[in-house]
């Protein structure tokens, strides 16, 4: 039974492998922002200017964080090497591994 649990995982590419540990590291800061963006939304829309500068202050804090911006950064070369040059994933396993990941965190986040 656990090998079959674990035969998903070995399937995937190591740039999918990667990918996924670096979403994971990511998840905190990527739920953060998440929040501060519905935050920005609900502070502009109700015109509250003063909040609405703290959000805009702890996002731009959260993007200038040199840790952050290097994991963001490979993760988006690692996003070139999953897909191909239409946007399809070049193997489909990687594709439904990273989409359960990213669902996973959304409602974790929430």
């Amino acid at each position: 039974m656990l090998a079959l649990a674990c035969a998903p995982a070995v399937a995937l590419t190591p740039a999918a492998k990667e990918f996924l540990e670096i979403s994971k590291a990511l998840e905190p800061v990527q739920c953060e922002k998440r929040q501060l963006r519905r935050a920005m939304a609900l502070a502009q829309v109700e015109q509250r200017g003063g909040d609405m500068k703290k959000l805009q202050a702890r996002f731009a804090a959260l993007n200038k964080d040199p840790k952050t911006a290097k994991l963001e950064k490979r993760l988006a070369e690692l996003e070139s090497q999953i897909l191909d040059g239409k946007g399809r994933a070049r193997d489909p396993r990687d594709l439904e591994a990273i989409s359960l990941q990213q669902r996973q965190a959304f409602y974790r986040c929430d």
